[in-house]
């Protein structure tokens, strides 16, 4: 999938949104990519058959790039139990997968992410998460991780190589780019949002200094990979909550990531906690609760569904914040939120982005791209009724509540096996 190419970007031209585009060393198919969504297809930490059988999907659908969601950059890294940590023993589960998407033509990225504070293990090394800031963990009353420890400058850069050395093994496991998850209250997100940065020193304050970890990160990943994988960043353009980031904010801090060299970035918003429907431009349905077997992840659903307000869902919902980062940056961003029709993403190649991620629409019809390419369909039959969010509790995983459940027999097995 690597190589050297170059296709030029000709200012003022549109382009198609089914042709190749250049990211750092590698080059995409067409402009779709599968957003990471959490799978709930590695049990015990091990990516499982359904796994692969997802991707594969998503890949012989038509979606040029298909990102796995969530891997951990380490143990302590972890916020749920069934989640892959990007280590030794994963790889050759991993290699299965990438494997099958280079099969059916497409690419795979590996989201490379930290938890931090946001975590409902109990098994971690220490029982004050690491975080920005020390203090009370509100998301620890879930799981009785009640204190939060900041950062020291020796954890700063111990972590960074963790997310170099996760880098390398994506690199080994057949992946072709890295997403950094740098929002929605994860680790990187903690330094970069002033919900959570409550710091003095160097890495608080304003902007500049919050997002010096976060950088320092970056610039390892690239020294690692950047000249084999495209490295991109996915972060939170607005915080979505009173005291949070803004639109102008996200502008600034994609300047700085530019600046820094990111391959592209991915331009979503909202935190777990404080603003989930900024995050899926619409409301949790109850039904969602029912759904979901962890009590702790259940419970937080709850308290979630008597202080959000209750938001209906709108196409294109993040496009006005987004626009902003347009205007900021010259490198290449892809449009996150609302996308679902073909219109929505011509759109989107009209205003200047260079790709359009899609999570739940991909869910629902992982063919939806090469089925627009062909004009068999204009618009996605998804809903954006997020249950799909809760199935991945489910035995089989993540699935579109109006098709067929994963397949729990395919999700209990390991992928190399």
């Amino acid at each position: 999938m690597n190589n050297s190419i170059n296709i030029p970007m000709h200012p003022g031209v549109t382009p198609s949104p089914f042709s190749a585009l250049q990211i750092g060393p590698l080059t995409l198919r067409n402009r779709f990519i599968k957003a990471a969504t959490n799978e709930g297809m590695a049990r015990g930490g091990i990516p499982s058959k359904q796994l692969v059988a997802f991707h594969r999907a998503i890949a012989a659908g038509g979606a040029a790039l298909t990102t796995v969601a969530y891997c951990a950059v380490s143990r302590d890294g972890r916020t749920f139990p069934d989640q892959t940590t990007l280590d030794d023993h994963a790889v050759p589960h991993l290699r299965v997968l990438t494997d099958a998407v280079h099969e059916e033509g497409g690419a795979a990225s590996a989201q490379i992410t930290h938890g931090g504070c946001f975590t409902f293990l109990t098994d971690l090394s220490s029982k004050k998460p690491l975080s920005s800031s020390g203090g009370f963990n509100k998301v620890g009353i879930m799981s009785g991780l009640l204190w939060k420890q900041a950062m020291n400058e020796a954890d700063m850069h111990r972590v960074a190589n963790e997310f170099a050395r996760a880098a390398l093994l994506a690199r080994d496991a057949g992946f072709d780019a890295v997403e950094i998850h740098m929002g929605h209250g994860y680790l990187l997100s903690q330094f970069i949002s002033p919900l959570y940065n409550k710091r003095r020193d160097q890495y608080g304050g304003n902007l500049e200094n919050r997002l010096r970890f976060p950088c320092l990160v970056l610039r390892r990943v690239l020294d690692a990979v950047g000249s084999e994988l495209a490295v991109i960043c996915k972060y939170s353009i607005i915080d979505g909550a009173k005291g949070g980031n803004t639109a102008e904010d996200g502008a600034a801090i994609a300047r700085i990531l530019e600046r820094e060299g990111a391959h592209l970035l991915v331009l979503s918003a909202g935190m777990n906690v404080e603003s989930i429907t900024t995050m899926f431009g619409s409301s949790f349905p109850k039904e969602n609760r029912a759904s979901v077997s962890n009590p702790i992840v259940r419970t937080a659903m709850w308290i979630q569904g008597l202080t959000e307000p209750q938001v209906e869902f709108r196409e294109m919902y993040l496009l006005e914040h987004a626009r902003k980062i347009r205007k900021a940056v010259d490198m290449p961003l892809a449009y996150l939120g609302g996308a679902k029709t073909r219109a929505n993403v011509e759109q989107a190649m009209a205003e200047g982005f260079d790709a359009v991620a899609m999570g739940r629409a991909l869910i629902h019809a992982p063919d939806l791209v090469d089925r627009l390419a062909i004009g068999a369909v204009k618009d996605s039959a998804c809903t954006s009724c997020n249950r799909c969010v809760a199935m991945m509790y489910t035995a089989g995983g993540t699935s579109c509540v109006l098709g067929a459940p994963g397949d729990a027999a395919l999700n209990a097995q390991p992928a190399h096996s």
